[in-house]
């Protein structure tokens, strides 16, 4: 569709990325989206979960992070509401005006709700924009949202997509996958300072078997290399399964700093969670668009591309088991030109079908279907 759209978009956090993947996306996103000429406003709660661990955990490094992100994304409207007794009348001052309000379903029910009752009254429509596994794995939580007042869904995979329409009896629902945030995450010319990579947290016991058989024990049999993880929330026994097996554990890293990391290292690594291996077949995480956006050859543990996003094999290499993960990474490691070829390869695939400018036109075109 043509024209100006008014978008006011609900987030856990715009300004914090720690234990917080989808900020990484929307931000890119809305960036995008404004490029495009339309208006849009970001809110978060003051005090997020996510702001607020990273200020008590991080000391310097928060400020850092937090600043980095005001600097790359001035342009963003990032608004901070209270949920207090004035919350509903501060909605109705800020939403006024709005043609499509976009709610990420990390947001507390009360915000939720409250918009939702505003949506006749004020006359804008309402998607609900779904990144995470509860829909399969807990829906009760988000049958705490009066999910008939949605317009539609937004959900970051088919699976996904179809338990709205099959099990919650939503009328529309289209899969907008996440994608990569181009503008900063892109190749870097940095000597490589290590051997392997994996940026991610330790997943809630969602992947802990994973991570032994495709992260700690190739690293354990081949501790002549060098591998460094980031990530938060490791409990101590995953911190010192790390350290036994020679890994350097470097905690949180701010995300406009991974495009520097992955050009520091030779191979990176994707362990999806479980879910996302299994039951949730075809939906990968953010990690594996940066990762190939920035020109990293990367190595998985095994999920299924059923979507077809990707060329594996080509784009990346998948390892059925912790011993093919171990060659693997020994092959490579030998092998400059084939880790040329799959870094380039899986470049080029993010830049002709996984952008952010790409799923910033695909939501224009679903607004335009709202707005009819």
């Amino acid at each position: 569709m043509s024209g100006r759209i008014r978008f006011r978009i609900f987030a856990h956090s715009w300004i914090s990325d720690w234990n917080h993947g989808n900020a990484h996306f929307l931000r890119g996103l809305v960036r995008e989206l404004q490029h495009l000429g339309h208006e849009v406003r970001c809110y978060e709660q003051y005090g997020s979960w996510s702001l607020s661990n990273l200020v008590e955990n991080e000391g310097e490094t928060a400020q850092k992070a937090i600043e980095q992100f005001r600097a790359e994304f001035p342009e963003l409207d990032v608004r901070l509401y209270q949920r207090d007794t004035a919350l509903e009348d501060a909605l109705r001052v800020e939403l006024a005006g709005a043609e499509i309000v976009i709610i990420h379903e990390w947001n507390d029910p009360e915000l939720v709700n409250t918009i939702l009752s505003l949506k006749r009254e004020i006359g804008f429509r309402v998607l609900l924009h779904d990144t995470h596994h509860r829909a399969h794995t807990n829906p009760g939580e988000l049958l705490r949202f009066q999910l008939q007042l949605f317009d539609g869904v937004l959900a970051f995979g088919e699976a996904i997509r179809r338990i709205y329409l099959d099990g919650f009896g939503i009328e529309r629902a289209w899969t907008f996958h996440e994608a990569a945030d181009v503008a900063h995450f892109l190749p870097l010319q940095e000597e490589h300072s290590f051997d392997l990579l994996w940026i991610g947290n330790w997943g809630d016991e969602e992947r802990t078997r994973e991570l032994m058989e495709f992260l700690i024990e190739p690293a354990s049999e081949l501790s002549h290399l060098k591998t460094v993880v980031y990530g938060v929330r490791y409990p101590v026994e995953g911190k010192a399964a790390l350290a036994a097996a020679g890994i350097d554990y470097r905690g949180y890293l701010p995300n406009l700093m991974a495009p520097s990391a992955y050009a520091r290292s030779a191979l990176s690594l994707h362990v999806p969670r479980r879910l996302y291996a299994n039951g949730l077949g075809g939906i990968p995480t953010i990690r594996v668009f940066e990762a190939l956006a920035c020109g990293s050859p990367l190595l998985c543990a095994p999920w299924d591309d059923a979507e077809h996003l990707f060329r594996p094999g080509q784009d990346y290499l998948v390892a059925g088991s912790g011993s093919e993960m171990t060659s693997a990474i020994r092959w490579l490691l030998r092998d400059d030109a084939a880790r040329k070829q799959i870094a380039d390869n899986g470049r080029q695939t993010i830049l002709q079908r996984h952008t952010c400018a790409h799923r910033a036109a695909q939501l224009v075109e679903i607004c335009g279907e709202l707005m009819q």
